[in-house]
């Protein structure tokens, strides 16, 4: 296992530990940060288990799935994620960042974070992105990276109360300005 360090001018990307279980709870157990993602608030023991999860997935061979935490100024902000599809050209990106870090333009350093780790790292030729119709913000984000809006997905998503379209974004290796 090659452990990913990446960083960007504000945020850096690292390997989830186990020590970081409660400042990701800070991010996926709070109510905004969560409302346009596909799940409910978690506890604390679903960030364990999140965390137990990307452990295992970061010795996998061939390792597809990189959870990471978001740093910023050495303090876990934020969660991302690529995902490599069953097609290895192709991977799937998820991002949050605590809701008291946006408006910064942190997000859309994340996002490059990701497509760097994408293209330059893994030599992939497509990343795409999935975002609920009711968030402008990260519709912002990933146009302002250069990433396309395909289409809609209808009732992708259960959220836990109810069914959620999602846009598809995606950004193409000879698209991205790296």
């Amino acid at each position: 296992m090659v452990p990913i360090s990446l960083d960007g001018s504000a945020l850096s990307l690292r390997e989830l530990k186990p020590s970081d279980a409660e400042a990701l709870h800070t991010v996926y157990g709070d109510s905004k940060t969560v409302e346009h993602l596909s799940f409910t608030p978690r506890t604390l023991d679903q960030c364990r288990a999140i965390i137990d999860s990307a452990v295992k997935d970061a010795k996998g061979d061939p390792r597809t799935v990189y959870m990471l935490a978001v740093l910023h100024g050495g303090e876990l902000v934020g969660a991302a994620r690529l995902a490599k599809d069953e097609r290895p050209h192709s991977a799937q990106i998820g991002f949050a960042l605590r809701h008291d870090m946006w408006g910064r333009g942190l997000g859309a350093e994340l996002v490059q974070l990701l497509l760097r780790l994408g293209f330059a790292e893994f030599g992939l030729a497509r990343i795409w992105g999935a975002r609920s119709p009711e968030n402008p913000a990260s519709e912002a984000v990933m146009n302002k990276m250069g990433m396309v809006e395909e289409g809609r997905i209808r009732r992708h998503l259960w959220t836990g109360t109810a069914w959620r379209d999602s846009i598809v974004h995606s950004i193409l290796s000879d698209e991205w300005a790296g």
